[in-house]
């Protein structure tokens, strides 16, 4: 800057202070803007791959364009003159309060990156016949798949009676817990109910 200041003339020399960290803003917010266009058409490109739903894909794009507006604010207050230790000393207590209301919510939020592996790796569809097996060798939760949100898997309950409407609500991170047994194409096959046994018949004695 000095030097800068020694190449103009001396009625230039008080417009320096003003105009470079404006011209360095303005360089900032342009860099900003163009960042935030590239990543939300990344993500749209990735959304539609992966047929991400409109609920996952938005909150994604959220999360990104208020990281890129942090990170900008930060580098114009650095412009502006704040001092580097104070920054620090903000994003810190940022971060700590940041950190603890993560933890306390954990159990939402390992739902929500449950559903992103569920929208990105595809374990299962909408449509499939799935069973949550709590053992290999035990019988769990079976259905058809007929939502997937954020929280929860939801599956048509086949063991159910037919006349009768019943969905269950399987938390994501439950799902990545257990063994799922999936069917891709037809349902799976009904167990036929297991016949009573017959009572025994007392035959007349002859005479």
């Amino acid at each position: 800057m000095n030097r800068l200041k020694l190449l103009i003339p001396e009625w230039a020399t008080e417009w320096v202070d003003i105009i470079v960290p404006a011209i360095q803003i303005t360089l900032i917010l342009l860099l900003a803007i163009t960042l935030n266009y590239v990543t939300r058409k990344l993500i749209t490109r990735v959304a539609q791959h992966y047929h991400w739903p409109l609920e996952l894909a938005v909150p994604v794009k959220g999360l990104v364009r208020w990281l890129i507006i942090g990170g900008t604010c930060l580098l114009i207050l650095e412009r502006l003159g704040v001092s580097a230790t104070v920054l620090w000393t903000a994003f810190s207590g940022f971060a700590a309060v940041g950190a603890v209301a993560f933890f306390a919510a954990w159990s939402v939020l390992s739902n929500f990156f449950c559903a992103v592996l569920i929208f990105t790796v595809r374990p299962y569809r909408l449509g499939d016949y799935i069973e949550v097996l709590d053992g290999l060798d035990k019988p769990g939760a079976k259905g058809r798949v007929v939502d997937i949100n954020m929280l929860y898997t939801t599956i048509e309950d086949f063991a159910a009676d037919r006349s009768q409407s019943v969905v269950l609500q399987i938390p994501n991170t439950h799902i990545f817990q257990k063994v799922v047994r999936r069917w891709t194409d037809d349902p799976p096959p009904q167990q036929p109910p297991e016949a009573s046994p017959a009572a025994p018949t007392e035959t007349p004695a002859v005479p």
